[in-house]
């Protein structure tokens, strides 16, 4: 089905990268054991949103992707979907996000705003930074913030330091994914940070997955973890 490939419902780790970091707002807001109707509604609003985020950066970049060697092949740059049917798509797709949004409280829904903003800017950040992955982690990470809110009235230190280690754990992984497409983005004039950093890859990779654990340890101890945290963090 094109509009499956065209969510990457076939390629499920990017609905695992987003509904983990929702998970973890739930877990660390809850004072007992996190809500299973809370983790099932995070988990319907991966999928969905993976799946319109998904759909609009197509949209976005449909004459960039066919460019590209990678992505030449997915719908709307090949031509076998029209932008309009994609659209109709998305609108789809985003009214699902807003029956589940709607669901949960005050603080969430608003917080959900600012992550649906986050998701119509990130698409364009490849033409203006060579850190659009900075704000990918800006993006997909926005669940524990959500998580957290729906449990709790209002931020602490504790969600914000776990969203910070996601933040860089996200540049550093989407830093290696990127450098699949490197030499094709310098033909066409796109940014990222596999060419901010290809002087020194492991270099940097090292400073993000560094601070991504330094920051776990710091929400670990803000949140009075036991040992089966820093067993598994470490």
């Amino acid at each position: 089905n094109l509009y499956l490939t065209l969510a990457r419902i076939h390629r499920p780790i990017g609905i695992w990268l987003l509904m983990f970091p929702a998970w973890w707002g739930v877990a660390l807001g809850s004072a007992y054991f996190p809500s299973p109707l809370l983790l099932f509604l995070m988990t319907c609003g991966a999928v969905i949103m993976r799946s319109a985020g998904c759909v609009y950066n197509d949209i976005v970049d449909k004459d960039l992707d066919g460019k590209v060697a990678r992505t030449a092949t997915r719908p709307l740059a090949a031509g076998a979907l029209s932008p309009k049917e994609a659209l109709a798509f998305l609108l789809l797709l985003l009214t699902g996000g807003a029956i589940i949004l709607f669901s949960l409280p005050l603080a969430a829904i608003l917080m959900g705003f600012v992550a649906l903003g986050l998701v119509f800017l990130y698409p364009w950040m490849k033409r203006i930074t060579y850190w659009p992955q900075f704000f990918l982690g800006l993006t997909f990470n926005m669940g524990i913030l959500m998580g957290w809110l729906c449990e709790q009235q209002t931020l602490s230190l504790t969600p914000l330091l776990f969203y910070g280690g996601a933040l860089f754990w996200t540049i550093g992984y989407d830093t290696i994914y990127a450098f699949q497409d490197r030499k094709d983005d310098l033909l066409i004039g796109v940014k990222s940070s596999a060419i901010a950093t290809s002087s020194a890859p492991k270099f940097f990779l090292s400073l993000f997955y560094g601070g991504a654990l330094v920051l776990w340890a710091a929400g670990g101890k803000q949140a009075h973890f036991g040992g089966i945290y820093w067993f598994f963090l470490s």
